[in-house]
């Protein structure tokens, strides 16, 4: 573990390899799991004021789920949080021609009907960060559905930290993704 700044970064993100394999694991991590994907307080608005615009791409599922739930969730911690369908499926997700798993906002993104790709947790995924009072730790998460990712990223010789670049910019700013270049640069030496 090392600091920048107000996070504490698990040396995994630098060590590790790690390059999606869609065509192996078909999205996976979107339907499989027990919680929605983790949102921030500013992302609860946004998929509110985003909702009439994506409403069009989702599953019936999806919009049943979200109709009777909302954009999202609060869990008994007070945890916000994507809802699901019948505890498994995002309500966000969508199956392409192949039935790989995607995300409804983001394939509204990719066709320029909105600004916002996805929440925050899944752009950055496999990296997890978790808000302490006076810092962010920011970790590697390893899930066995991600091992066919983990060997593709292995093979291309792609660190997490990479991978996940445009994310952690946009969650913690270009400065600091310049910081942790210049850590992994030391630490690989």
């Amino acid at each position: 573990m090392f600091q920048l700044g107000k996070t504490i970064v698990s040396e995994d993100i630098i060590e590790k390899d790690f390059l999606c394999n869609l065509s192996a694991c078909k999205g996976a991590c979107c339907i499989d799991g027990e919680a929605g994907a983790p949102l921030e307080e500013s992302e609860v608005q946004k998929l509110k004021e985003i909702y009439p615009i994506i409403k069009p791409y989702l599953r019936k599922k999806g919009i049943d789920v979200i109709k009777k739930y909302g954009t999202h969730v609060e869990t008994d911690d007070g945890e916000l949080e994507t809802p699901l369908i019948d505890g498994a499926d995002c309500a966000y997700v969508i199956f392409d021609e192949r039935g790989t798993a995607t995300c409804a906002i983001e394939e509204a993104y990719n066709q320029g009907d909105v600004d916002w790709k996805k929440p925050v947790s899944c752009h950055l995924y496999p990296v997890r960060v978790q808000e302490y009072t006076e810092f962010a730790a920011v970790n590697y998460h390893k899930w066995e559905i991600c091992d066919d990712a983990c060997a593709l990223g292995k093979e291309l010789q792609v660190p997490i930290y990479k991978f996940v670049k445009e994310a952690l910019v946009r969650k913690f700013g270009e400065d600091w993704y310049m910081e942790l270049e210049n850590v992994a640069g030391k630490l690989q030496k």
